[in-house]
């Protein structure tokens, strides 16, 4: 993959809106000048996800994850730093330019995962191309689509294709434009069979699976033969980019209304989807035919808390996805149930009735799932009281499961009004069922095991003691100072030949550098010390770099620190001021005095650090030649005198 140039990737980061990006994947709300969110990377119920559109940065205080645009979808999608520039130009029609196409040589050396991503979209591309040019995809394939309903938009929104029966078609084209054979068998679009590779999907036709994003995760594919040996659907397998227990078909094109109606329809197949879309429903995603999972229900709850579930006339499926309400509920979501008449699925019934017939429908059959629970176990054990009692304690089972506790008090008076038991009766069954469920998730290991985070470990391991701890604090200090007012002025005294002071402006980064080259002095940090390279080669062009140029930079440790410290920027707010005409002052009021204790206490730890080395020298058993024993005596008592002075300045006091 070509190198972007750094104009193209200035424009990109100036152009894409950090707001509207992270608005495709979160759920953000307005929170005075800032939004905030549920964190897309990790699970939790309350909101600590923070998105400044004033600064155009983020920041995650659960996971600690902070930076840009191009930092969120780098972490989101997984992409590398060209990936993630160029997923935003294509999003705002930005044009990058292209060297020569790409060789088999050059895939071959991307990334796996890259690879992987690139065989897919190619094979989208290829079976959308059958399907529409080909003999066979017209005469088969798209003839069952437009029997199906499908409008030609429809078709083409979700990116339908054809996979031709005849063995090996994509098979011959993947191999010819240089694809890999182990990776096109990796996401499942050809097998080996001794010396035979053949089509997978061959005869079937072709479901895209995407991700949030659009990138294509894998396939489903239907065949279009009767033979009942023959599987109605094939789905891609499981592969680097392909978790189908953390995928919901449809979401892609669904988000935007999710949020919008702040509801989420879930039913089962991919049809289902496709005809709900069509009929003007579009709020609706697929658990693509497996068993709900929680990955699945998380994904759902960045975008809204309510999900109506909509069930075919099945009584016997209809039992079997009880359990999906269960984990809905316990992952503390509100949940509503559609149940369609006998015969009927969102697909077909979708295309019997209007658009405006299917919204009614479904508006006046949605149900709570105590009501819907109800309702299908009555029916079998409606006057056998054994029967009852269980169905009782089954639905209380589900209330418990509940995290809040104010809907699970709601719920218990429903179930105590629908069946006639006293409120006391239930809150003792949901007392103790709710202990049950508590204790059960206390005893998974997983929650038992408390590790310290990667970033922890880390820092533990950069700092092990306390001199090491100082001396980041000071770096730190140092850097953050260079970053958050490194183009501000501040007065310095200076002494000309004849001995006479006088003030004089500099800029902050001029005066730190200044400080630190006379005396030779570097950063033991390795971000801090590439962080402050950057500034002294700016220095050395007569440019002096702004906040805004490191969030543009490829190195995303960079990226994450400058945000972190953009992040942690609060300011009274002038409606304090004004209305009760309360006045602090902030660090920028005396930012003279922030910036040289700083450089002096920067100081001070490394004359600290000179000074334990010295005496780890003079202490060692290894015996020293006598002047450089004097030597390393005369630059100890040096190095007191001037950490004295540097104390004094600081007003610490010396304890050894």
């Amino acid at each position: 993959m070509s190198k972007i140039p750094p104009h193209i990737v200035d424009e990109v980061m100036q152009t894409a809106r950090i707001e509207e990006v992270i608005g495709e994947f979160v759920n953000l709300k307005r929170a005075g000048s800032s939004m905030k969110g549920l964190s897309p990377f990790t699970d939790e119920k309350t909101p600590s996800f923070v998105v400044s559109p004033a600064k155009q940065i983020f920041k995650c205080f659960s996971t600690g994850k902070g930076g840009t645009v191009v930092t969120f979808i780098m972490e989101k999608e997984h992409f590398s730093f060209p990936e993630a520039i160029r997923w935003l130009a294509d999003k705002y029609g930005i044009q990058i330019p292209e060297d020569a196409p790409e060789s088999a040589e050059q895939i071959a050396a991307t990334t796996e995962r890259e690879s992987l991503f690139i065989i897919n979209e190619f094979a989208k591309d290829h079976f959308k191309e059958r399907l529409h040019t080909s003999e066979e995809g017209n005469a088969i394939a798209l003839s069952y689509f437009e029997e199906r309903g499908f409008r030609k938009d429809i078709i083409e929104k979700f990116q339908l294709g054809y996979c031709l029966n005849s063995g090996d078609d994509f098979t011959k084209a993947s191999i010819a434009k240089g694809y890999k054979l182990e990776y096109l068998e990796k996401v499942g679009l050809v097998k080996s069979k001794d010396d035979r590779r053949f089509d997978f999907f061959r005869g079937r036709v072709m479901f895209p699976i995407h991700s949030v994003s659009g990138r294509v995760l894998g396939f489903g594919g239907r065949t279009l033969f009767t033979d009942k040996k023959i599987a109605k659907y094939f789905n891609s397998p499981e592969s680097p980019i392909y978790n189908k227990s953390e995928i919901l078909y449809g979401l892609y094109f669904s988000k935007g209304d999710i949020i919008k109606y702040d509801n989420c329809f879930l039913c089962e197949g991919y049809t289902d989807v496709i005809s709900m879309y069509q009929a003007g429903i579009q709020n609706v995603v697929s658990s693509s035919g497996t068993s709900l999972t929680k990955d699945q229900i998380k994904l759902i709850r960045r975008y809204t808390n309510n999900v109506t579930i909509l069930y075919d006339g099945d009584a016997a499926g209809i039992k079997a996805s009880f359990r999906g309400i269960d984990l809905i509920l316990e992952e503390g979501l509100n949940v509503k149930v559609v149940l369609f008449p006998d015969g009927e699925d969102p697909d077909s019934y979708s295309k019997k009735a209007s658009s405006e017939e299917l919204e009614t429908y479904i508006k006046e059959h949605t149900q709570d799932f105590i009501s819907f629970k109800s309702d299908i176990l009555l029916k079998e054990g409606e006057k056998d009281p054994i029967k009852l009692a269980e169905l009782i304690k089954d639905i209380a089972h589900s209330v418990a499961l509940i995290p809040d506790q104010i809907t699970r008090t709601v719920y218990m008076q429903q179930i105590s009004t629908r069946f006639g038991i006293s409120e006391q009766v239930v809150a003792g069954e949901l007392m103790k069922l709710r202990k049950n469920v508590v204790s059960q998730q206390l005893g998974q290991p997983e929650l038992r095991e408390v590790t310290a985070p990667k970033e922890a470990e880390q820092l533990l391991e950069l700092r092990p003691n306390k001199d090491r701890n100082d001396l980041y604090r000071d770096e730190h200090g140092l850097v953050r100072l260079l970053v958050k007012f490194g183009t501000r002025l501040v007065q310095t005294e200076h002494m000309n030949e004849q001995g006479e002071k006088s003030m004089r402006e500099t800029s902050v980064i001029e005066l730190i550098c200044h400080e630190l080259d006379k005396d030779g002095l570097t950063f033991t940090t390795p971000l801090f010390e590439t962080i402050y390279r950057l500034f002294r080669e700016g220095l050395t062009e007569n440019t002096l770099l702004k906040t805004s140029y490191f969030k543009h930079l490829e190195d995303q440790d960079i990226v994450r620190y400058v945000t972190d410290i953009e992040s942690s920027d609060h300011e009274l707010s002038a409606h304090w001021i004004n209305k009760y005409n309360i006045h602090t002052r902030s660090e920028s009021d005396k930012l003279n005095e922030a910036v040289m204790n700083t450089i002096y206490s920067f100081k001070a730890a490394k004359i600290e650090q000179r000074i334990d080395d010295i005496r780890v020298k003079l202490s060692a058993e290894v015996e020293l030649e006598f002047n450089d024993m004097q030597d390393l005596i005369a630059e100890q008592i040096l190095l007191e005198k001037i950490k004295l002075a540097f104390s004094e300045k600081l007003g610490r006091i010396i304890l050894r």
